[in-house]
């Protein structure tokens, strides 16, 4: 929980932690909401101003939350994208899964500087970069506008998805339950279709009693 005292009182949003476990610092991404009760001020915080923040963290979006397999997708929308920053930037990550394909989906190509960014650095990072290079797939996508960035696809990832484009863009094979795992960050809306999609292809959603083939964070979706 991240937030400022305002008029005297706490007021506090989840957010997802975007830096790596080994970082110096915490980062946190987020959009601008200029009559946001919380960001319309959060954005305007300077050096040594202070914020608060929660005594611990809380969730199960990790690659733990998942069983053991071969792939791993990031299915991500909008600030969904924070959780995977901080698993992708992981080594342990990398030492668990094959290939890791990264989906980040958002209305205009603007909106997908964060995750560009991102993936640049994790490809340079010093503790993981070697094996970024060899393993992780970044998949961007706007709803929108047309790309004008061509290593950029158009459409919802949902629909990139339920249709076999996004495997045929990428030259790789479709969803196999069996070698498989998957992780969701995004709205509401996006998650269901998506998880609809995955069990669909016999992936079932991980429990706090059994781990399986994909996983959500469940302590903020209702």
């Amino acid at each position: 929980m991240l937030g400022l005292m305002v008029e005297g009182k706490p007021l506090m949003r989840a957010y997802s932690i975007a830096s790596g476990p080994y970082d110096e610092e915490l980062e946190f991404y987020s959009i601008k909401i200029p009559d946001g009760p919380l960001t319309s001020k959060l954005q305007h915080i300077k050096i040594d101003d202070e914020i608060l923040l929660g005594a611990r963290a809380v969730g199960n979006l990790t690659p733990w939350d998942v069983s053991p397999g071969k792939r791993l997708f990031l299915f991500s929308t909008g600030t969904g994208l924070a959780p995977f920053a901080s698993i992708l930037r992981d080594p342990e990550t990398y030492d668990s899964f094959e290939s890791i394909i990264l989906t980040h989906t958002c209305r205009y190509e603007q909106d997908l500087a964060y995750g560009k960014l991102l993936v640049s650095a994790i490809n340079g990072d010093p503790l993981c970069g070697d094996q970024a290079v060899r393993k992780l797939v970044y998949y961007p996508s706007v709803t929108r506008e047309s790309a004008e960035d061509s290593c950029t696809f158009q459409g919802r990832i949902t629909d990139l998805v339920e249709s076999g484009k996004m495997f045929k863009d990428l030259n790789i094979p479709s969803l196999d339950h069996a070698k498989d795992r998957a992780m969701v960050c995004g709205s509401i809306g996006m998650l269901k279709d998506i998880g609809k999609i995955l069990e669909f292809n016999e992936m079932r959603h991980s429990s706090g009693k059994e781990l399986r083939e994909y996983a959500y964070e469940r302590a903020f979706v209702g």
